[in-house]
């Protein structure tokens, strides 16, 4: 990511809340705003490729997926990210001509950015499914950053609890030193692994990446900028090894209702299991488990949405705006 586009973005400021419901430009804006109606269009005669059962699977715990949301909204994107992927191949095989080099390719990485509960995990896997079907670049795994945070004992050693999911809650050296790796074109490549259900990182257990034509790289903070102290210089961070970045938004209140009904369904399943980490919430009333889920969003979540994660926004190549139903309302793409 460039300075320059990033000061024009965060000039800019990219409140998308002042876009009209037509789907109107922000004059001086960084991007071009689609309707839904208007990005369908760019589908062009890219071909459907999931079954309508496939979308059961895809689907997240409260957002069902429709195969109209998909034709609408996913089939032109991957028609779009094939476009960027073919263009990076040949940008790279250009530069081993130059450089008289027979390099292996290099992964094409999907950042996929946004709060809890917005729907990051839901996208990545349709992505997923869409793109691998594509011909050109057949292997495409998935990853979230969540395996990157510290385990339970290390964020209790540090006091960091309470801010898990904050940017210091993550083992950003090791983060860095995977994305490295993948780019490099190590074939076999290891990432620890996070459950939810434990709400901890799983001892021995690692998810393994064999040089993949393309990884999606799904996490809170996937699109913050390196940080460093005045005087000394920048290190690489997450943001630098990605080549297209998407972020899922929506109005913080929205996304604090979809918060609140994910706990209460996993309430009244996941969470029932003894061995599950907020089992203890199980014998809560209604009222108190509701205001529980409340307490988590507002004193961690949304101080990590509004702190770290909404800044990150204008930094991404492409935005998702979701509406109250969890459909996407408008399609943002960054003006080249």
């Amino acid at each position: 990511m460039s300075t320059l586009r990033d000061t024009v973005a965060s000039r800019e400021g990219l409140r998308l809340e002042l876009v009209s419901g037509h789907g109107a430009e922000v004059p001086f804006s960084p991007y071009r705003v689609f309707t839904c109606e208007q990005w369908a269009k760019l589908r062009a005669d890219t071909p459907m490729t999931l079954e309508p059962h496939e979308l059961e699977v895809l689907s997240g715990l409260l957002e069902e997926l429709s195969m109209e949301e998909v034709e609408t909204i996913y089939l032109p994107l991957s028609r779009l990210l094939n476009l960027y992927v073919a263009a990076a191949q040949k940008l790279h095989a250009v530069s081993s001509t130059f450089l008289g080099r027979t390099d292996c390719k290099v992964p094409f990485i999907i950042g996929v950015a946004g709060s809890v509960a917005v729907g990051k995990s839901t996208t990545a896997r349709v992505l997923r499914a869409l793109l691998a079907r594509w011909p050109d670049h057949p292997r495409v795994d998935l990853i979230t950053t969540d395996g990157f945070l510290y385990p339970n004992r290390e964020l209790e050693a540090r006091n960091l609890m309470d801010r898990k999911g904050f940017p210091e809650s993550f083992d950003t050296a090791r983060l860095l030193s995977f994305l490295v790796d993948v780019k490099s074109g190590k074939e076999h490549i290891e990432a620890p692994v996070y459950s939810h259900f434990h709400y901890d990182i799983i001892p021995g257990q690692k998810v393994v990446i064999e040089r993949p034509d393309i990884l999606i790289v799904e996490g809170l903070n996937v699109l913050q900028p390196a940080t460093f102290d005045k005087g000394t210089e920048s290190g690489p961070f997450v943001s630098d090894f990605i080549d297209f970045s998407i972020f899922i938004d929506a109005d913080p209140e929205i996304i604090e209702t979809w918060y609140v009904e994910r706990f209460m369904r996993l309430r009244s399943t996941a969470f029932r299991d003894p061995a599950a980490f907020f089992h203890r919430y199980v014998t809560l009333t209604h009222d108190n488990a509701v205001a529980r889920a409340l307490e988590l969003w507002r004193t961690i979540n949304l101080k990590n949405l509004m702190g770290n994660i909404l800044p990150t926004r204008a930094r991404a190549r492409l935005i998702l705006r979701k509406a109250k139903d969890h459909r996407i309302s408008t399609v943002a793409l960054r003006k080249l």
